[in-house]
């Protein structure tokens, strides 16, 4: 990422074709828009909230929901796996719609191209499913695309890095669905002190740093010795954790607690005093901003987009994670000065209030697309 990318905080200064305005009919395409199924999810809600508010009378269908999802009282159809009706319907919209948005390239392949049903279109894109080599129908999604959001100015380079220029992109930071910031606990400051990790634990993707916080458990504990670590998650390489954690001499001071419902998610924040996700393939990262909205301080890595929405120093750490002993060094630094974790989670706190709500992603977002 050059120097200029890094100075601008609210998007990039690219040119764009596509132009969504209120009063418009616009059809919304996602993989998932159920609570509880990721961040790609999330961003498709926040996206359909904000066009919503912005007066735009847009359609929302899913590809994988079992059942409908209300969001800003509008209702969704589900496709229920079927991409054959996820297609069908997408092109019957063409008809109707005047643009349209999709979650991700791979959703945006079921865009009508035959001439009388084209529309003009945006897509997101959010990192590791565009850092790598792409199939012609990928390549298609996203070069056809009027207009590409992208989540942050890491994920813009690495695959500008990788597949040239897109004269059309527009760097949207991502937010929280809230506006309103998380109470702080009393009982943080005299708590047990406790790491949280929460991310999805995935065989081919197990990047998120599970394997390096493990890792470093033995040499924590011995000099804090009532440090205890809390892994929030699920996913396909799940086995391949509770092995890892069952070898390691720190395995007594290690929960894994799997999947949590998002409504048990605000006890889990309450009794964490550092958030830990020194991650190799992050494209934003939207729980560190989650952990900015709690006041806990972030623990990310130099290695992807962690070092672009926490700041090292001010909201937590960035470590390298190939320098051995950095990511010990900074969860100890941080266990054992309270006035810093103090500091530090306010610091985060007003972070996310400045750029991390909901509120500040409307605006952006409604600035992107017109």
């Amino acid at each position: 990422m050059g120097p200029a990318a890094a100075r601008r905080l609210h998007g990039g200064t690219r040119g764009m074709v596509l132009i969504i305005r209120s009063g418009q009919r616009v059809f919304l395409g996602a993989a998932v828009l159920a609570a509880g199924r990721g961040g790609i999810a999330r961003v498709a809600r926040a996206t359909a909230r904000a066009l919503a508010q912005h007066g735009v009378d847009v359609s929302l269908l899913s590809l994988l929901d079992d059942a409908p999802i209300r969001i800003d009282g509008r209702a969704s159809t589900t496709a229920r796996g079927s991409k054959v009706r996820f297609v069908g319907r997408s092109y019957a919209a063409a008809l109707t719609h005047a643009a349209f948005l999709y979650d991700s390239i791979g959703i945006a392949r079921a865009h009508a191209r035959i001439p009388g049903f084209r529309r003009p279109y945006a897509v997101w894109i959010h990192g590791v499913e565009v850092w790598c080599p792409l199939p012609p129908d990928r390549m298609r999604a996203l070069r056809g695309a009027d207009l590409v959001l992208v989540n942050s100015h890491y994920t813009l380079a690495r695959v500008e890095e990788l597949h040239g220029p897109l004269p059309n992109a527009r760097v949207c930071w991502l937010a929280t669905e809230e506006d309103a910031a998380a109470p702080v606990p009393a009982a943080r400051a005299t708590g047990r002190p406790t790491v949280l990790m929460v991310g999805r634990v995935d065989r081919g993707t197990f990047y998120k740093g599970h394997q390096e916080v493990v890792a470093a458990w033995p040499a924590l504990i011995s000099t804090v010795p009532d440090a205890r670590l809390v892994i929030v998650g699920d996913g396909t390489a799940m086995p391949d954790l509770h092995r890892l954690v069952r070898a390691s001499p720190a395995r007594d001071a290690i929960e894994i607690k799997g999947f949590v419902p998002e409504a048990e998610m605000p006890g889990i924040w309450n009794g964490a005093h550092v958030f830990a996700m020194p991650s190799r393939g992050e494209g934003f990262g939207l729980v560190y901003a989650e952990a900015m909205r709690h006041g806990v301080p972030v623990i990310a890595s130099r290695q992807d987009a962690g070092q672009e929405i926490n700041l090292d120093g001010v909201t937590g750490y960035n470590v390298d994670l190939d320098r051995p002993g950095d990511l010990t060094d900074r969860l100890r630094l941080l266990l054992t000065s309270p006035d810093r974790l103090v500091a530090m989670g306010a610091a985060g706190r007003a972070r996310w209030q400045a750029h991390f709500r909901y509120g500040a992603f409307k605006d952006r977002f409604l600035e992107a697309i017109g």
